[in-house]
């Protein structure tokens, strides 16, 4: 029997007023501008079989953070908080042991998609907070797109003793034309980034990345994310890949329960082992979350 953990999603209520890129004039988020929380979450994990879940920021403030670990305490199903902290900031090391008091409290994600730097992660954040990140025993996770891989790849090599892991693959341009250089900038960053053994990927995000026809029928996107598959776990193997659901963003493109067959359809031909492995184990060692709720 696998246990499962769902190695990415999200929280949120929408009075707290600090999701800055969830609005309710953009058309394409309507079916997740409400609240989301463990009263939604846990019908579709046990239909799922999922014991276990990490929850992950969706808003850059201290405040959010606070948030998600008042909800895993109330949720025994979350095995992990991934919160924020600036790490720009004079003060961030500080922050860091505040939250890692909490035993909740596994890492940090920095918007690193959302800013125009896009070689902030080599350039901006304070000295002190890469190294309350090692001390602390934290793990960053990468909010990436395919520019940059190049400047993360350099982050890594200058930490080789922080885990990373690389959320939604990095989110491959799946919609783009087959000359756009984000397919080359994909390809050969994160085969770069896989030769790094501290360095996990994150299969989730990727249907909110498909275009709408490839996504029609669980078994259509199936195929169309196979090659992708292929790549990932020849590059990281199945003991650096983690499942996560994204959810509920993943509800902008499909259900939860339409992704949960995508991921039966993608490994369909993988051993018992492999599969424990990329649905639970691998989230399980990344974060530290073998002994269960904290």
């Amino acid at each position: 029997m696998i246990e499962r953990i769902d190695g990415h999603c999200h929280y949120w209520a929408l009075q707290r007023g600090d999701y800055g890129w969830l609005t309710p004039d953009a058309p394409h988020l309507a079916p997740i501008y409400r609240d989301f929380g463990a009263a939604e979450m846990r019908p579709l994990a046990e239909a799922a079989g999922i014991a276990r879940r990490i929850l992950v920021q969706a808003a850059p403030t201290e405040a959010e953070t606070q948030f998600l670990l008042d909800q895993g305490r109330d949720d025994e199903a979350v095995a992990g908080v991934v919160g924020w902290v600036d790490l720009s900031a004079a003060d961030s090391a500080a922050a860091l042991d505040r939250f890692t008091v909490d035993p909740l409290f596994k890492g940090v994600r920095p918007m690193l998609q959302d800013l125009e730097d896009v070689d902030w992660i080599i350039t901006r954040p304070h000295p002190q907070a890469i190294a309350a990140l090692k001390r602390l025993g934290l793990r960053f996770d990468a909010l990436v797109m395919p520019q940059h891989l190049q400047a993360l790849r350099r982050f890594v090599e200058t930490h080789p003793d922080l885990p990373v892991v690389i959320d939604h693959a990095a989110k491959p341009a799946f919609a783009a034309p087959a000359d756009d250089a984000r397919h080359a900038l994909w390809r050969f960053g994160m085969a770069e980034l896989s030769g790094h053994t501290q360095v996990y990927c994150k299969l989730s995000g990727l249907l909110t990345e498909l275009p709408v026809e490839l996504r029609t029928t669980t078994k259509a996107a199936a195929e169309a994310l196979r090659p992708t598959l292929c790549s990932l776990l020849d590059w990281f193997g199945p003991d650096r890949l983690i499942w996560g659901s994204d959810w509920p963003v993943l509800t902008i493109a499909n259900p939860f329960a339409f992704w949960d067959e995508v991921t039966a359809r993608l490994f369909d031909g993988l051993g018992q082992r492999e599969r424990a492995a990329i649905l639970g184990g691998s989230a399980a060692r990344f974060y530290g979350i073998e002994g269960g709720h904290a």
